[in-house]
């Protein structure tokens, strides 16, 4: 498992590297292509976990309302991000009713899709925002590093040092040393970047955002875990050998893409 992981990675990051370095429709692109590839796994772990009917028109509605949401973000239009998600909730509520008599479940079905569109895409499109604005591509390396180093950190230490449940009901394997291994991971990394490329942002708040995108990431990796947990469902696909899915993948970073966000534009100023 572990050099399947280390393999994947290792293939992986010059593609990923090389996307961010570029920006524009070249980031944007991949941020669309993971956005699908999530969204259809989200689906296929949150909907029919006890055989009950989906609706085509509802999924591809969300598919469709996700990429809008994406493109949007890369025209730096957040009134149209707002609208694609207004639009869709209002199209799935007018195709509900066509459906509630003849289908029980299908405004389960559709609240689950509205959820997924704030779930994904939304928290997807501060990636696009950041990487847009000035400095983008320094805050994207320095959003994915401090994720990803809180993830192996996180990793390793709750494997070699892990002894007490984190949450248990939601994700047996994780403990508190391994959660306190990744924030240490996160501050560590997040440091020496900040160091050596954007060594004008303030020590104190900068430790606060390390923190706060470390906390933010495993609140969205037990997020996920849930979704999991509830339809039996080990991974959220089987896209990348060694991590599971994509989702699996981004579920940190969907959560804390929206902190760093935050702190770019209305603290670290």
């Amino acid at each position: 498992m572990h050099l399947k992981r280390w393999i994947t990675g290792l293939t992986a990051l010059p593609f990923l590297i090389f996307l961010i370095y570029k920006g524009g429709n070249f980031f944007t692109g991949l941020v669309s292509i993971a956005c699908l590839l999530a969204l259809c796994e989200y689906f296929r772990i949150v909907f029919n976990p006890g055989g009950k009917a989906i609706s085509g028109v509802i999924l591809l509605l969300g598919l469709f309302s996700g990429q809008c949401i994406i493109w949007a973000a890369h025209r730096n239009a957040p009134d149209l991000i707002l609208g694609a998600i207004a639009f869709n909730l209002i199209l799935s509520a007018l195709f509900s009713l066509t459906q509630f008599k003849s289908d029980p479940f299908i405004l389960e079905n559709t609240s689950k899709q509205i959820q997924g569109m704030v779930y994904i895409p939304l928290l997807l499109s501060f990636l696009v925002l950041i990487r847009d604005s000035a400095d983008g591509m320094h805050w994207i390396f320095f959003l994915t590093g401090i994720i990803f180093a809180g993830d192996i950190g996180a990793f390793y230490a709750g494997t070699y040092l892990g002894r007490h449940k984190l949450c248990p009901s939601v994700s047996p394997g994780k403990t508190i040393e391994g959660s306190i291994g990744g924030l240490a991971a996160n501050v560590g990394f997040g440091a020496l970047f900040q160091y050596f490329f954007l060594p004008t942002l303030p020590w104190g708040s900068s430790v606060l955002l390390f923190l706060s995108i470390g906390i933010a990431g495993q609140v969205g990796d037990l997020f996920e875990s849930e979704f999991k947990r509830f339809s039996r469902v080990k991974d959220s696909g089987v896209i990348l050998p060694g991590h599971g899915g994509i989702l699996d993948r981004i579920d940190a970073l969907l959560f804390a893409a929206p902190v760093a966000y935050f702190f770019k534009e209305y603290i670290l100023i």
